[in-house]
């Protein structure tokens, strides 16, 4: 933590005993985000719509690992992001059980997600996912997360599992394809230096 100067981060959920919450708030921990976690179960006989006119969708490749998470990145930080999350999701390209995939309007990539097989657990847990600001509203991230769920259920996954912040267009497009909220948590933090 110290030597890369990034600030700690914990997931805390309803079901942890109130004296966690207590321990964390006497240590200087605050509160950055909410978000729910929903989960869908998969099927492998389940048929998915392809995506919308004009797009396709294909997996990653290892060498478009900065291309796909800048993507990610001006999403979340249009600004440009902090520097703790710069190249954030790069070494995810690397990962075996990952799943990454692109999509591209007139040969320019424009929108990506990602996915990891957890296999012990038969989870395939849903993340990473991106849209350049102007190719929005398009129905991408929809046809990003239908190709996701085939390929998690084709790897053996039988739930999908995704983080979403509350009543945000990417909870609605997940539970418009199933997702059901399992609970939700707050992700608390405390930066270097503090007491």
């Amino acid at each position: 933590m110290c030597a890369h100067k990034a600030p700690s981060q914990v997931d805390l959920c309803p079901l942890h005993d109130p004296a966690v919450f207590e321990m964390f708030k006497e240590r200087g921990y605050g509160i950055a985000e909410l978000n729910n976690v929903l989960y869908r179960r998969l099927d492998p006989e389940e048929k998915f719509e392809s995506g919308p006119p004009g797009c396709e969708i294909r997996r990653g490749r290892p060498e478009e690992a900065r291309e796909l998470g800048s993507i990610v990145e001006r999403a979340f930080f249009p600004e440009g992001p902090p520097e703790a999350f710069k190249d954030l999701l790069t070494p995810l390209y690397q990962m075996e059980g990952a799943m990454t995939f692109a999509a591209s309007v007139e040969g320019k990539i424009v929108a990506c997600g990602a996915g990891l097989v957890i296999p012990e657990h038969r989870i395939f847990a849903v993340c990473g996912a991106g849209t350049a600001a102007e190719f929005r509203g398009r129905g991408l991230q929809t046809a990003l997360l239908r190709a996701r769920l085939a390929a998690g259920a084709e790897a053996g996954c039988e739930y999908a599992v995704v983080v979403t912040q509350g009543g945000t267009a990417s909870q609605r497009n997940c539970e418009r394809l199933g997702f059901c909220v399992a609970y939700s948590k707050v992700t608390v933090i405390k930066e270097v230096g503090k007491a």
